[in-house]
């Protein structure tokens, strides 16, 4: 079996464009195309094109679609409306994240769960075992799919100008069928850069003209090709979890500080359900650790697993760290002791190769867009 990376269906045109290409999770993706400051600061900004091909599709349908799902994710996905979409997570017995996912209710019976490129394969495997007692298929569709991501302010002009879906009817975290230059696409309002932005499910073999299209109706706005690079650093300004870093399966949603997406009162037993209360009920009461903000004072980078200290002694660890184009200082979200993760909390460093570099607490995100 070859271990070659898998390439997306625009993995031609990347190299056209001069990108530096990455093996990401099994596949070839580019991380940049120019430099990753200009990049993150087209999508702040005016706009950015992304390739997230790699990103998992795995369609759930059939009469017991909605209920296999309720049972298999810790969210309430029967209670998902036609046409929206939900973040939510897929947990062991023991409570622990195996991925964190956006599902899609295309139809009644249909969904679309769309899992981390480096989880797909644990998140089908999972679905097709938990589906065993459900009249409902779980399919892979990872092949059935490429996905391009146009992310920033401008974003609803550029693709606006492409097709004559509603998009001023689109909310947040909801998705649509269109045409997109002339395109069949899954027309989505989600994205993982804290930007307003959309995400276009849409047959591999359309890519190609997708791409240019967007390219060429955003190009008088500012739009640039993006890679994973910027994309990384996008998410961290905006505080949002990234699996492998601040997800793994030694933590529940509770110890991530997102207990919110774990639905208690929705009927029936789900997978982890008894392990997930006692993660409540102790993170409810005085949970031993927070994710945080950690804001540098100098210009030294903290990067993943660097020990957080505060008077001497580890109290953390660090679990994305860059610098931030926006902020124009480095970065981390750590998980801290409850004693030192209140905003403001003095005297908290990173030690960076033997030196404890001074950091503030702050409360997650560092950036919020205005609305």
């Amino acid at each position: 079996m070859s271990n070659a990376p898998r390439l997306t269906a625009l993995d031609a045109l990347h190299r056209s464009l001069g990108a530096t290409m990455t093996d990401f999770a099994g596949w070839d993706m580019p991380l940049r195309y120019t430099s990753e400051r200009d990049e993150h600061h087209a999508v702040r900004t005016r706009a950015g094109l992304f390739d997230l091909s790699h990103m998992g599709e795995i369609t759930v349908t059939g009469p017991q679609a909605a209920a296999l799902l309720d049972y298999a994710l810790v969210g309430n996905i029967g209670g998902v409306a036609t046409g929206r979409a939900r973040y939510t997570m897929i947990c062991r017995e023991d409570g622990g994240i195996l991925d964190d996912l956006i599902v899609y209710r295309l139809a009644d019976t249909e969904y679309m769960v769309v899992a981390n490129a480096s989880n797909a394969q644990t998140v089908l495997d999972a679905l097709t075992d938990r589906a065993a007692d459900f009249d409902a298929a779980v399919r892979d569709d990872r092949d059935a799919y490429a996905l391009i991501a146009v992310q920033g302010p401008e974003s609803p002009g550029i693709l606006g100008s492409l097709t004559d879906a509603d998009l001023e009817g689109l909310k947040y975290y909801a998705g649509l069928p269109g045409t997109v230059a002339g395109v069949p696409a899954l027309i989505a309002r989600t994205g993982y850069t804290g930007e307003d932005g959309f995400e276009l499910f849409v047959e591999p073999r359309h890519a190609q003209a997708l791409w240019r299209a967007l390219t060429e109706a955003g190009a008088p706005a500012g739009l640039v090709p993006c890679g994973l690079s910027c994309r990384d650093t996008l998410r961290l300004e905006a505080g949002m979890p990234l699996y492998g870093h601040e997800l793994t399966t030694s933590l529940t949603p509770f110890d991530a500080g997102l207990g919110r997406v774990v639905k208690f009162e929705k009927e029936g037993d789900f997978v982890g359900r008894k392990a997930l209360e006692a993660a409540a009920e102790r993170a409810g009461a005085n949970p031993p650790r927070r994710l945080v903000g950690l804001v540098a004072r100098g210009r030294r980078v903290p990067r993943a697993g660097m020990t957080v200290v505060a008077g001497g002694e580890a109290v953390g660890e660090v679990t994305s760290g860059a610098p931030s184009p926006t902020l124009g200082k480095p970065l981390a979200m750590a998980y801290v002791d409850t004693a030192h993760a209140e905003p403001g909390t003095e005297g908290v460093g990173v030690d960076i190769r033997g030196t404890h570099e001074p950091y503030e607490v702050v409360a997650l995100p560092f950036y919020r867009r205005r609305k």
